[in-house]
């Protein structure tokens, strides 16, 4: 896990002062709260005063997905400190408070309800895995809760309650595989992902996408236990089967395992193509370069992309929690989920979950790290695929950047 850190400012930065500036000419301006009394802008009894709103920060600190979704956490508190040192949301200075879903999908279910029903909590960013998304969904919907989800995902879900600031199969899965298949005119893939809903939906879309549109063939699929750290049967099938392609998805701490074993027993990018749709940054900082190096991962974004907004991004990451501090592909997305809300809000007028859900659809925000994002009415961003290779000092030269992809969670075919 890595350590956290932060030196978060209430000065406004260099990137603070670039956000805030496109965020006026997209028309959100800065709000004073004399303008927005409480009883018109909170009619539905969230935490919300004259002065401050709260949100929930919900992701696992501890456990095994801890390696993952730390990123996650530091991002959005920058972004917040970011927005309060712009003046906040409707003149009121956001307040945290933060739980940790613990790597336990029941755990995330019983901190979304506190979060939702004690603490009222305007929003909520949060979760990683989609086995923890699955269990506080019916949370979110019941009580009515706004959800800023940041992972790149399976699709095949939309929720009124949820903004999926990831991206879904589509955009991901599919346009990934077109690009592996042509690039190394691959012919047999190898499947692996750990045990849970996601890799085994977004593998099942693959083996559909290889098998009945790309004409390839799938010569292993295999699962491992979420936290397993031990891939030595695993590694023998995929020498014995030699195919062209490994397609990945292993994720948290079952990562570092994965790639170490694989480079000791020689599968390293010389002798054996891979690519992953769980591995970024973020990981790579317990993976180790040098495992992983030549390796491909299929993302939105890489810390190494050149734009002046990734460039004050990556300067003010780095600026709150150390020179060596890494950003990956679901830490720039749960960036943009307080931002994303702080447009729902402005553009509404409210707080009022209902309102901002039906505010936010066609908003266009210029000032993402990863470049221009729109989101869609079905409540996910339009956005890039990126294809980066793994360079062993933990960063990745992105070889093919494709146009924006509309969102698709339902794609025909694939269901």
């Amino acid at each position: 896990m890595r350590e956290s850190k932060p030196k978060l400012s209430n000065k406004l930065s260099l990137s603070t002062l670039i956000f805030l500036a496109l965020g006026l000419t997209l028309g959100l301006g800065n709000a004073m709260a004399e303008d927005y009394p409480t009883a018109k802008v909170n009619t539905t009894g969230l935490a919300v005063t004259d002065t401050t709103v709260t949100v929930g920060i919900l992701h696992s600190a501890t456990g095994t997905m801890a390696i993952s979704e730390t990123g996650s956490i530091q991002a959005e508190k920058m972004a917040i400190a970011q927005i309060n040192a712009a003046g906040g949301v409707l003149g009121r200075k956001i307040e945290v408070i933060q739980e940790d879903g613990a790597s336990d999908w029941p755990t995330f279910a019983e901190k979304s309800k506190k979060l939702l029903e004690n603490d009222k909590v305007a929003a909520v960013m949060g979760c990683w895995t989609s086995a923890s998304r699955k269990a506080v969904l019916p949370v979110f919907e019941k009580d009515n809760g706004l959800l800023f989800y940041p992972t790149f995902y399976e699709g095949l879900e939309q929720s009124k309650n949820v903004f999926y600031t990831g991206q879904e199969a589509t955009q991901q899965i599919l346009a990934g595989l077109d690009w592996i298949t042509k690039e190394k005119k691959a012919k047999t893939f190898y499947l692996i992902g750990s045990d849970y809903i996601w890799p085994r939906t977004s593998m099942k879309i693959a083996r559909k996408h290889i098998e009945q549109y790309l004409k390839g063939k799938v010569v292993g699929e295999e699962y491992v236990a979420l936290g397993d750290t031990q891939f030595g049967s695993v590694i023998n099938k995929i020498k014995l089967k030699k195919p062209d392609i490994i397609y990945a998805a292993v994720v948290g701490g079952s990562n570092v395992a994965w790639f170490k074993q694989l480079n000791a027993a020689g599968l390293n990018a010389k002798k054996q193509t891979m690519l992953t749709i769980s591995v970024t940054e973020d990981e790579v900082l317990g993976i180790g370069g040098e495992n992983l190096e030549g390796f491909y991962s299929a993302m939105k974004y890489f810390q190494s992309l050149k734009n002046p907004n990734n460039e004050a991004f990556v300067a003010e990451f780095k600026k709150n929690y150390g020179d060596t501090a890494v950003i990956g592909d679901v830490t720039q997305a749960a960036y943009l989920g307080p931002w994303l809300w702080k447009a729902g809000v402005e553009k509404a007028g409210s707080f009022d979950v209902d309102k901002v859900v039906a505010a936010l659809p066609g908003y266009e925000f210029k000032a993402a790290p990863e470049g221009y994002v729109k989101v869609d009415p079905n409540h996910h961003l339009w956005s890039k695929l990126r294809i980066g290779q793994w360079r062993k000092d933990g960063q990745a030269d992105v070889v093919y950047e494709s146009e924006l992809i509309a969102p698709d969670p339902f794609p025909k075919g694939y269901q």
